[in-house]
């Protein structure tokens, strides 16, 4: 705690300690008013799009025990803020699981509960990773004290920070009707997770120096670190996890943080629904076109196919040069008036904006790679079309809740009358790295789990082989695995140079096999990555490092320490 801002509290005081006592049940329902909260240092941007970022949301939260578990009711959910208010907030809340616990020697009568909280954005996708604590006495709350003290990768508002105060809750009893179901559902949710063992567990079944995991991200900008060990050799699969430093020391529930994912999402969104679709109805899905399914758009997108538009290769984008040898993918990128289209808070409004700035380039479509969030999102909004249902819900069912992964929030488009908005395809989703890891799992398994077929095996194949992945350079797809030796030009360079279906493919000439191997890598801006290994084996980085000074990296670095420690630790096998 040396060195904290003044207001924070240690975040040992957030959950029970050594000689806590058992707690009484709790079945209340929360009514938070809007409070004002302090921040280190002030924010430079307060207000964004007419929402006050220094407010915390007004919100309804509900809350049972379930045993000593503390569950919300609205357990993984975006919660917007509870109209009308005034001024309204800038931010949505997503409550996680906590404790509650009673004090040795306390004769008060007064429980204690605390639980995660993130703050996060319904126009955003980075995450605050908070606590809340407060006591009660039958459904009689008070003292109630929040604090957020770690996060993610920060855009629309433009630093770090951490917050902290108390709100005014009003506190009645719960309906009975939500009790037992919130509890069945918190079981579920979790008796489904992976075993979770700290770091320490890994290091000392390994002799290899695991120091270097996680480099080159400073730690400054590091959120979470995890390996996730895959089943097999008799022992289960477990995820292994560094814990998250704060300036207010390690935050206690690692297993409760929701993580703004940003463009990992485009590794999970696209290629889950499509290979989902492909074991349903066949591999023809990947070949259906975007402007069948989104009307409006540019007669071009009529070429444009399934597989074009998750490969970034749609053959629009209409800035940047026309140079394809060799090729820039980034070229022209962040240009098209991106916060324009990125700010648009409904879809028809993203559409507007995509018909008048995204122009098509004098290539075909599937020949040339340009880095676009127009194109992951108009294939979000084809597959809703295609499956005439929300594709994320479809996404939960189909994908998610046979993995064990039982809430999924997502940012969605904001629409003027009320109704459910469009998911995101583009970036969006909350994981929190037990969703991460049976994510990558599944992967790893080509798409099977328990005997089950969820993926389209052979397309799953295919994609971790880097089969077809086209180069960032020259537009030529690779054959799949690796050859012999780096292609000419590459040199051992870490940075990604292949791209399919949102995976970045790193090169790595193995030093104990000299096998190339290109790794399938999911990337998300503040450099967040999650890596898959031929071991089957996973590592996890978070990071926040995006409009940090003195802390970005290049852009797409993958450093070769981490894949260097994996390798050391689980020897890949020499041939696929």
């Amino acid at each position: 705690m040396s060195g904290a801002p003044h207001g924070l509290e240690d975040n040992a005081l957030f959950c029970p300690g050594q000689a806590a006592l058992p707690a009484l049940p709790l079945a209340v329902r929360l009514h938070l008013r809007q409070a004002r909260m302090s921040f280190a240092p002030a924010l430079a941007v307060p207000t964004v799009l007419g929402r006050d970022a220094r407010l915390l949301p007004a919100s309804v939260l509900d809350l049972v025990t379930l045993d000593s578990v503390l569950v919300p009711v609205q357990w993984g959910e975006m919660l917007a803020e509870t109209p009308p208010q005034t001024t309204p907030s800038y931010w949505s809340l997503i409550p996680q699981f906590g404790r509650v616990w009673c004090e040795l020697g306390d004769p008060s009568g007064w429980s204690r509960a605390a639980l995660s909280l993130m703050l996060v954005n319904d126009l955003e996708n980075h995450a605050h990773q908070g606590l809340v604590r407060f006591q009660y006495r039958g459904i009689e709350v008070r003292d109630f004290q929040f604090q957020f003290v770690q996060q993610t990768a920060p855009y629309l508002i433009k630093q770090h920070f951490v917050a902290w105060g108390r709100a005014p809750v009003e506190s009645s009893a719960l309906g009975l009707e939500l009790i037992e179901p919130a509890r069945a559902r918190a079981r579920r949710a979790l008796n489904s997770r992976l075993p979770f063992q700290p770091w320490s567990a890994l290091e000392e079944t390994t002799p290899t120096d695991l120091s270097r995991f996680g480099q080159p991200l400073a730690p400054e900008s590091t959120v979470s670190k995890a390996f996730v060990r895959p089943s097999g050799r008799g022992r289960d699969a477990a995820v292994f996890y560094q814990d998250s430093v704060t300036p207010a020391g390690p935050y206690p529930y690692p297993q409760e943080m929701r993580f703004g994912a940003r463009s990992i999402t485009k590794t999970i969104a696209a290629p889950l629904a499509l290979l989902r679709l492909a074991q349903i109805q066949g591999p023809e899905v990947l070949n259906q076109t975007i402007g069948r399914y989104v009307p409006g758009l540019d007669p071009k997108y009529a070429e444009v196919r399934f597989i074009d538009a998750t490969n970034m290769a749609s053959g629009f984008g209409g800035t940047g040069t026309l140079q394809t040898q060799p090729n820039d993918y980034e070229d022209g990128y962040l240009d098209a008036n991106y916060d324009g289209w990125y700010t648009a808070p409904s879809h028809a409004e993203k559409l507007a904006h995509t018909r008048k700035w995204l122009k098509p380039y004098p290539w075909k479509p599937g020949t040339v790679l340009r880095y676009r969030d127009e194109d992951v999102y108009l294939l979000g909004a084809a597959l809703n079309s295609y499956i005439q249902g929300d594709i994320w819900d479809f996404l939960c069912a189909e994908v998610f809740e046979p993995i064990g992964i039982y809430a999924a929030p997502t940012t969605r488009t904001r629409e003027p009358t009320g109704e459910r908005g469009m998911p995101w395809f583009n970036a969006g989703y909350f994981p929190t790295l037990d969703d991460l890891a049976k994510i990558a799992l599944l992967y790893q398994s080509h798409g099977e789990l328990n005997g089950v077929q969820i993926l389209h095996r052979q397309l799953t194949a295919d994609l971790l082989s880097a089969r077809g992945a086209l180069s960032k350079r020259d537009g030529t797809a690779l054959s799949g695995y690796g050859a012999d030796s780096l292609p000419p030009g590459e040199g051992t360079a870490a940075t990604p140079t292949h791209y399919r279906m949102g995976f970045h493919f790193t090169p790595y000439l193995s030093p104990r096999t000299r096998r190339l191997h290109y790794l399938p890598t999911m990337w998300g801006a503040g450099e967040s990555e999650v890596i898959l290994y031929p071991s089957g084996g996973v590592s996890i980085r978070i990071g926040k490092s995006v409009g940090m000074p003195g802390t970005v990296l290049p852009y797409n670095v993958i450093s070769h320490a981490t894949i260097e420690s994996v390798e050391q630790m689980e020897p890949w096998p020499e041939h696929p």
